[in-house]
């Protein structure tokens, strides 16, 4: 008896269970076909995953910089440092993301 990674929600189980006890997917049965779908939905749910964590990270460096700008704040006070910090938090939050996207896109060629 060996652990296998479950095709839907990639957590360990037993090769011999007949259902994922973690969601429910009935490993008897799975022919090539059905394997290659849930493999392309996590692919497609993954990307997706990205896509909105990049535009979260987009709001973040938007926001600290539109405040820091048009609320004209006084350098050296606290909500200067907040703007600038979420700006560059955000910045490099949606580069890391946007890699992280490429990288998730080249993997499922």
């Amino acid at each position: 008896m060996a652990l296998i990674n479950c095709p839907s929600c990639n957590q360990k189980i037993s090769d011999k269970a007949a259902t994922c006890s973690h969601c429910g997917m009935q490993m008897q049965g799975l022919d090539k076909d059905k394997l290659a779908s849930i493999e392309r939905e996590n692919r497609i749910k993954t990307k997706q995953k990205l896509m909105n964590q990049s535009l979260y990270a987009l709001l973040l460096f938007c926001g600290g910089f539109l405040f820091l700008f048009l609320q004209d704040v006084a350098p050296g006070s606290w909500q200067y440092f907040t703007a600038i910090t979420c700006t560059i938090l955000g910045f490099i939050f949606y580069l890391i993301t946007r890699v992280r996207l490429i990288l998730a896109k080249r993997k499922s060629k």
